[in-house]
């Protein structure tokens, strides 16, 4: 299965509420279930960003109805990044023409 990285920040709404983050977790948790996917790591992060979540997805389209269902509730804007795990890289790196 495909590995993402997401980055995570918490909106106005989302940090207003922040004690409902972890409620707000476990519901994204259902919602990777429900799409075939899971949550593989979930980081709390100083910096540019609020969250750093590792997952896996059936495919690009599972992650993008997970990611657009998660942003749609309000709490949070996401930016995902497909990852290639290091035996897919060097699968990869050897088809470079």
């Amino acid at each position: 299965m495909p590995t993402y990285i997401t980055l995570v920040n918490w909106t106005g709404e989302g940090v207003k509420k922040v004690k409902d983050s972890p409620k707000r977790l476990e519901a994204a948790k259902r919602i990777f279930k429900a799409a075939g996917g899971s949550i593989k790591g979930f980081y709390l992060v100083m910096g540019q960003y609020d969250i750093v979540l590792i997952s896996e997805a059936l495919n690009d389209e599972a992650a993008s109805r997970i990611a657009l269902s998660i942003a749609s509730r309000g709490a949070v804007r996401t930016q995902t990044l497909r990852a290639f795990t290091e035996s897919e890289y060097k699968k990869l790196i050897a088809s470079v023409m």
